[in-house]
């Protein structure tokens, strides 16, 4: 008998759901399958787990699932502060409307009530934000999200998060990693029962936060929204009612939670095609928005044509700090976001901050080792990822579609008022601050030793001009830089303000390069952006050119 072949018996000894055991049994004379999902396995990391439905380590299932929370429950139980503490080790666990995502919740509670955690699961298929909110309404010690975001439909996801209501970062990852490693059968893992399942008080409480937002006082604005058959509609909805705003007209396609997501290609509103509803039910309507399936994530159309990331980033960033105060605001990014942020934090008076990808590293700017010293009030990134606050800081510690759907609706209002829209309030950005211009080059591959070959061709022969802009300044992040962790990614300032990053995705066989170029308005804005199209095309093709690809 093979290894894999062997581990493939071992783990149908212990599996407890009837149809992977069918799947793994139908594939046990299958030499080459058996070695894919048994010669590796899905690794725990700042991300969680992430991939795709099926039998195996490689895979997301009930035995992949239930290892995890056990590995979580060990490195929570041996922590002497939280068994010290009143009331014990309790843990929220929420899930999206993805396959299994219910079983694998329940599985998750039944391994921490059996390890002695107290356990509080969602009531309901229901969005991220509201999960990494309930952390710490709650006094958790930690989170879990059942969810794969916008993956495609055979994935499924477990993301953690700490009692600070922020996704974990390193080493923490790495000690869960090593405990999972450490869990043995889970056929012999004890379980409990009687967890507390929450009721519609976690969810209104979630929104009561939302309405510190500043929402300003305008509430004219006409909406078209999709939830992109995710958990994002109802909610949206009662967020926009209680806070006074009309209802936004929904893509009834689209409308209802269905884990095959079948009017998309892919559930990511930043893919082609995905927004084609949306957009045609909102012609006329002042805005376009989108949730992706799990609703942490806000994609805006306004005017018919969809605005970036970074656009929308800039906007909510001026917005919010014309309707906050005190000299202790700081706003955050990412190093692939636009630059744009740092002109409007210098312009406003305010701190900035940047951080390697990912929401759990923005939400820990202006922290000291784990104390604030900060008050955060924004912080966003270029994936249509924001996390809005008021004057008491920002009530989600994770990016929240939700909660930047109802600041960008009155962000809309308050310029309607005006007789303005979003895309005049873009204009006198470009004008203030030059038109910051961003795109991507995004290549998926099959075989990952393309991107390290990339990789080590720039490290090791950087260009010095790309589209006829001269590299200033080559920045290597492998052993971290100006205060960020280590991270494989390169940096290339380019003369007239724009840069090129480099950088493998964390999360697909991905590599990604986040362009960006600054062109001065001297006569129209729309000379500008036609100037800067041309330039970011002509940079796109150098880049690949220099990359090898």
């Amino acid at each position: 008998m093979s290894e894999h072949r062997a581990r493939a018996e071992a783990w149908l000894d212990q599996d407890p759901d009837p149809e992977t055991r069918a799947e793994l049994r139908a594939l046990l004379d299958d030499p080459a399958a058996l070695s894919e999902r048994f010669g590796a396995k899905l690794e725990f990391g700042t991300a969680g787990l992430r991939g795709e439905l099926g039998a195996g380590p490689n895979r997301m299932n009930r035995v992949t699932v239930m290892r995890a929370a056990a590995g979580l429950a060990s490195v929570l139980t041996a922590r002497d502060d939280l068994q010290e503490s009143d009331g014990g080790v309790s843990v929220v666990i929420g899930y999206d409307a993805r396959h299994k995502s219910d079983v694998f919740a329940e599985d998750s509670a039944a391994v921490l009530t059996g390890a002695g955690i107290t356990v509080h699961l969602m009531p309901r298929p229901l969005p991220t934000p509201v999960l990494a909110y309930a952390v710490r309404h709650l006094g958790c010690a930690a989170g879990i999200m059942v969810t794969a975001s916008h993956n495609p439909p055979r994935d499924n996801g477990y993301k953690v998060y700490w009692e600070d209501g922020a996704q974990i970062i390193p080493p923490l990852d790495q000690e869960i990693s090593t405990a999972i490693d450490a869990v043995g059968r889970v056929d012999e893992l004890p379980q409990g029962a009687g967890w507390r399942v929450l009721d519609e008080a976690i969810l209104e409480a979630y929104l009561r936060s939302l309405a510190r937002l500043p929402l300003g006082t305008s509430r004219d604005v006409t909406a078209a929204y999709t939830p992109l058959h995710g958990v994002g509609g109802l909610v949206l909805a009662r967020a926009f009612a209680w806070c006074g705003f009309p209802e936004p007209d929904v893509v009834a396609e689209q409308a209802v939670p269905d884990p095959d997501f079948p009017t998309v290609a892919f559930p990511n509103p930043e893919e082609p095609g995905a927004m084609d509803l949306a957009l045609a039910l909102g012609k006329g309507r002042d805005l376009v928005i989108a949730n992706d399936p799990d609703a942490d994530r806000c994609a805006v159309a306004a005017g018919g044509r969809m605005l970036t990331g970074d656009e929308v980033g800039g906007l909510l960033a001026e917005y919010v700090l014309r309707h906050t105060d005190g000299a202790d605001r700081l706003v955050a990014t990412t190093i692939v976001s636009s630059s744009l942020l740092r002109a409007i934090a210098a312009e406003h008076g305010v701190r900035y901050a940047e951080t390697l990808t990912g929401f759990k590293w923005i939400m820990k700017a202006g922290t000291d080792d784990g104390v604030r010293r900060d008050r955060l009030v924004y912080g966003y990134e270029e994936a249509l990822g924001y996390s809005v606050g008021g004057d008491d800081g920002v009530p989600v510690r994770d990016k929240d579609g939700v909660g930047a759907a109802l600041t960008v609706a009155a962000m809309a209002a308050s310029a309607k008022e005006s007789g303005r829209t979003l895309l005049d309030l873009l204009d006198d950005q470009a004008r203030r601050y030059g038109l910051h211009a961003t795109a991507q080059l995004s290549v998926r591959v099959e075989d990952l030793s393309v991107i390290a070959d990339a990789m080590v061709r720039l490290r090791e022969s950087p260009p010095d001009e790309l589209a006829g802009r001269t590299v200033t300044e080559v920045d290597d992040l492998a052993e971290g830089l100006d205060g960020l962790p280590p991270a494989d990614v390169m940096r290339l300032r380019l003369s007239g303000g724009g840069r090129v990053i480099v950088r493998p995705s964390g999360t697909e066989p991905k590599l990604k390069c986040y362009l960006e170029v600054v062109v001065p308005v001297t006569s129209s804005v729309e000379e500008a952006r036609a100037k800067a199209a041309e330039d970011l095309t002509a940079l796109r093709e150098a880049v690949a050119d220099a990359l090898g690809l």
